[in-house]
This record gives C-alpha cells, structure tokens and sequence, in this order.
C-alpha cells in the first residue's frame, strides 16, 4: 500500500463534483525555503451561488465559473483592475471549466450543460453571442488541451470517467483508460500533461503522459480523499485540504509536506486550484468560514 494522509472532500450528486456555495479566491504567492507564502488574499467572485474551476489565460486575468442569476457563466475577473465581468453574452445553458483555447486569438473553451441535458464543449469569443461546438460527440466532463487541436479529456461514461484523446479536426477519438479521474493538467515548461486515475483502494493516482510517445508513468498517489491538484512548477504539485496546502516534490520524491496554512484568511474546504504563468498568482476554490 502507497503512504498516504487522511484527508476529506466533499460531493455532490451531478456531472460535475462541487461544494455548497463555493467562492473563487486569489492571492499573491512566494515561494521560500520554509514554505509558500501567501499573502494578498481576495474573494473574486464574491455571492452566494456556486462559483468555481478557476484558470488563468494570462498573468492578469482568471477564468472561472461563476453565478449569474442562478445560472452558471463565464466570469472574467481583471487582477490590474480589480474587476469581474461575464466574459460572452449569457446563453441558455450553464458553462463550467473554462480556459484559453491555444493559439486561437484569446478565444475560450467551456463545457455547456443545457436545459435539454445535452453536455458538450464549446468555444466562445469575448463579449459576443458568438459560440460553436468543438466536440458534439462526448459528454466531456473535464479537459485540458495538449495543444490547439488535440484534447485530453474524462467523459461520461455510464456511472464513471473515462480518459479520452480527441483530435479537433479529424473529429478522431481514442479511448486511453477507463476510472479516470477530474483533474487533468498541462505541466509547466512542458508538453506533457498529467492526470489521475482511481485505483484500487478508490484513492486517486496521478500519471504523466508524454507528449509525443503518449506513454504514462505513474508519480504518486494523492492523499484519500483529493481530487484536484495542479503543478506549481515542473517538479511540484500542490494540493489544498481544509484550509492548508500540501506540495509533493517529485525530485526529492518526497511525502506530501504543508506548505501554507491559511486559516487566517476564514476558508476552508479548499478544492480547485490554478496558478498564473509566471507562478507569482494562486487562484483556488474553497468555502468562507
């Protein structure tokens, strides 16, 4: 058995994992020897619905799904100008997981959940009504892009994920791997991408997936419970458990070590992470005490 910590998460019953009335925070990060210090500490969406899977396009701006009366939309959040606005013309389903298509003139991607149940990915362009199907076939749940033309994404399938790679242009897909897992991420620095797969013990491994030979190797396991993580560089992950956060060093091979406790800022439950690409910004999701 892998050494793990005992953690706890919450559920929901829907498509998508998610807390009682999530908020969206961001904060300013440092990096240091004795830890991550955080400081800077804001609540970006700041109301009472569900707001949630932040993503940074660039260093000033965050992605995320946030409540638009009772209705979930893309929210954009201006860190220079301290702004939020809704990013497209509201359309008559609710979108989640939003983040920047590469090389597409700044235009982003989102999973759109309908009134008629239909559940597909979609592109959007900024303050328009503008939007076109990217993938009609799958009932994406989560994605993330290996490049302009290519997702890695989990799917719907029966009552569990499968992981999937999808060609945008040849409309192509390719099943890699049943159980998997909500959280898949692009590597800093890297064309590879990681993701997560439940295992025996339903505890989540996390593997990465080499860009070009599309071969995976197995990291480590996250601790019971988590789901969600990203990569504070190359070599770090970081997972949030209550109002703390963990980092696991793949050079150093080491156990999960806390890196920050933030219960001075009244969170708590900490779930969905982001980081900005120069890494001095942490966006995260988690409930106010």
């Amino acid at each position: 058995m892998k050494p793990y910590l005992l953690f706890s998460i919450l559920f929901c019953s829907s498509n998508f994992y998610c807390q009682s009335n999530p908020e969206v925070y961001l904060c300013s990060i440092k990096s240091e020897y004795s830890g991550l210090t955080i400081y800077d500490m804001q609540n970006i969406s700041n109301d009472d619905g569900y707001d949630s899977q932040p993503s940074f396009p660039n260093n000033n701006q965050v992605l995320f799904a946030g409540n638009n009366n009772a209705q979930t939309d893309i929210a954009m959040y201006n860190i220079s100008e301290k702004t939020k606005k809704w990013y497209n013309l509201t359309t008559e389903g609710s979108e989640y997981s939003p983040q920047l298509i590469p090389n597409d003139n700044g235009n982003v991607s989102a999973v759109r959940l309908d009134p008629d149940g239909l559940q597909r990915l979609y592109s959007y362009e900024i303050g328009s009504s503008n939007s076109k199907v990217l993938i009609d076939e799958l009932q994406i749940a989560y994605y993330a892009f290996k490049n302009e033309t290519t997702i890695i994404a989990s799917v719907l399938s029966g009552d569990k994920l499968d992981l999937v790679i999808s060609d945008l242009l040849t409309k192509k897909t390719d099943t890699i791997l049943i159980n998997s897992g909500r959280a898949i991420k692009n590597i800093p620095n890297s064309k590879s991408i990681s993701y997560t797969i439940l295992n025996e013990e339903k505890n989540q491994d996390l593997y990465l997936m080499e860009d070009e030979s599309l071969e995976s190797f197995f990291v480590c396991q996250l601790p019971i419970g988590i789901q969600d993580y990203i990569w504070l560089s190359s070599s770090q992950i970081l997972i949030g458990s209550g109002n703390k956060l963990y980092v696991y060093d793949t050079f150093l091979n080491s156990e999960w070590k806390q890196m920050a406790d933030l219960s001075e800022f009244n969170i708590n439950e900490i779930t969905r992470l982001a980081v900005s690409p120069d890494g001095t910004k942490l966006a995260l999701v988690a409930l106010p005490n």
